[in-house]
């Protein structure tokens, strides 16, 4: 695996958006880039909106770096 993530991407990275499979797949297309799920899932609901909001951060793996504890 490259040391550092494709297309000058960042080492960590907040991916937020609708609660719905686009979702689903831009976290999914980022796990296949090699990212790790990095915490817990967050979600909240956008009452103006009328959808639930999800947010999951991944992280580029970093050898020698500290693990999630």
């Amino acid at each position: 695996m490259p040391s550092s993530p494709p297309n000058d991407l960042p080492v960590y990275r907040l991916i937020t958006g609708k609660d719905d499979a686009s979702f689903c797949q831009r976290i999914s297309e980022s796990l296949a880039l090699g990212y790790q799920l990095y915490g817990s899932p967050s979600v909240t609901f956008d009452s103006s909106k009328g959808y639930v909001v999800a947010a999951q951060a991944v992280l580029w793996p970093v050898h020698g770096a500290a693990s999630q504890g």
